[in-house]
């Protein structure tokens, strides 16, 4: 089994910035991509950015130029710095990474179990 444990996550004001951390942890062989997603109220979870483990970073358009996905691999642990925040930021973000725990092994999912981000206009 594999734990993701966030941290970070707060109240901001609009303009103002956040980090969030997140550290997987368990039986881990490799990750594959890490990455983090948000879910604001009444909507559906969508990806704010994520890193492969060669190093190729998506942005959602939302969020590009404001915020910074980072990831150390020895460490297992994917970073957002999150600048010039909104209010439309508002929501829930989840870690996300795609985990193979042997070396026959397929990769799979896991979520983190959220961190609350709230931006006050």
């Amino acid at each position: 089994q594999v734990q993701l444990e966030e941290s970070g996550g707060g109240l901001v004001q609009a303009g103002g910035s956040l980090r969030l951390s997140c550290a997987a942890s368990g039986s881990i062989f490799n990750i594959r991509d890490m990455g983090w997603h948000r879910q604001a109220p009444g909507k559906q979870r969508e990806l704010v950015a994520r890193v492969t483990a060669g190093g190729d970073i998506k942005y959602a358009d939302s969020v590009k130029g404001r915020f910074t996905i980072s990831r150390h691999n020895a460490e297992n642990t994917v970073s957002l710095e999150m600048n010039s925040l909104k209010s439309e930021d508002t929501g829930v973000y989840y870690c996300n990474a795609q985990v193979v725990e042997g070396f026959w092994s397929p990769a799979k999912n896991y979520w983190g179990q959220g961190t609350q981000v709230t931006v006050s206009s």
